[in-house]
This record gives structure tokens, sequence and C-alpha cells, in this order.
């Protein structure tokens, strides 16, 4: 299973820096980041509220589902 992060893709689209969300969001930038970069083990609903709302989007605009490829 693997879920990907499109946290880049809406801050893109946003015209936002990854700074200005974490402070409307208020997490650090190192948690910022680990979000980004998909290293997250998990994410506080409360959290992803806070993204949602200052993105403007929903959570599926930032987290998609990819299934594992299997051979």
């Amino acid at each position: 299973m693997a879920i990907i992060v499109n946290l880049d893709v809406m801050l893109a689209r946003r015209k936002m820096q990854s700074k200005e969300l974490a402070e409307k969001v208020g997490i650090t930038m190192a948690n910022l980041s680990i979000l980004k970069t998909g290293k997250a083990k998990a994410i506080r609903f409360s959290t992803l509220n806070a993204i949602c709302a200052a993105l403007d989007c929903q959570p599926g605009d930032i987290l998609e589902f990819q299934p594992d490829e299997e051979s």
C-alpha cells in the first residue's frame, strides 16, 4: 500500500510557500517537510483539517492511494 502526498502540488497551485503554510497550520518546518516527502507514518486529523483549510482543498487533493505493483 502506498499513500502519495501531493502537498507540493497544492502549494504550487495556491502559490504558497511551505513556510507560510507551516505558520498558518501551526506546525514546524521540519514536520511539514516530513509530510511533503511522504516519510510521515501518520497525520492527525486536526493537522489535515488545518492544512485543508489553509489551502482551501479537500483531503483527497493532498493524499492519494496507489496500490503496490505486484510482480
